[in-house]
């Protein structure tokens, strides 16, 4: 069974950067494809980014687009959200999830990934 585990949220700035990370574990991650989705308070998780399987492949959401940037290192079973010039509603509770589909493809619906971390809050202040 995958496990995935959140870090690298906090408190920044309108304008600022964080990157998160999701280390997987139990299983090799380079078999599955990675995203990153994320939920305000009273609204429905949304997708943010998306990666395949090699790491050749991204996709995302069109308010994220130029701002982050997602990455993989196989080798670490790691996968990274990097995110630039945030704004106060990019605050969220970050979610890493994990797809086993078959396709070298890049994600992007929730019922796609059966495997979640725990979540990191990203807060920005104004």
């Amino acid at each position: 069974q995958m496990q995935l585990v959140e870090s690298g949220g906090g408190l920044v700035q309108a304008g600022g950067s964080l990157r998160l990370s999701c280390a997987a574990s139990g299983r090799a991650s380079s078999t599955y494809g990675m995203g990153w989705f994320r939920q305000a308070p009273g609204k429905e998780r949304e997708f943010v980014a998306a990666v395949s399987r090699s790491g050749g492949t991204t996709d995302y959401a069109n308010d994220v687009k130029g701002r982050f940037t997602i990455s993989r290192d196989n080798a670490k079973n790691t996968v990274y959200l990097q995110m630039n010039s945030l704004k106060p509603e990019d605050t969220a509770v970050y979610y890493c999830a994990a797809t086993n589909y078959g396709s070298s493809h890049a994600y992007t619906r929730r019922y796609e990934y059966n495997v979640w971390g725990q979540g990191t809050q990203v807060t920005v202040s104004s």
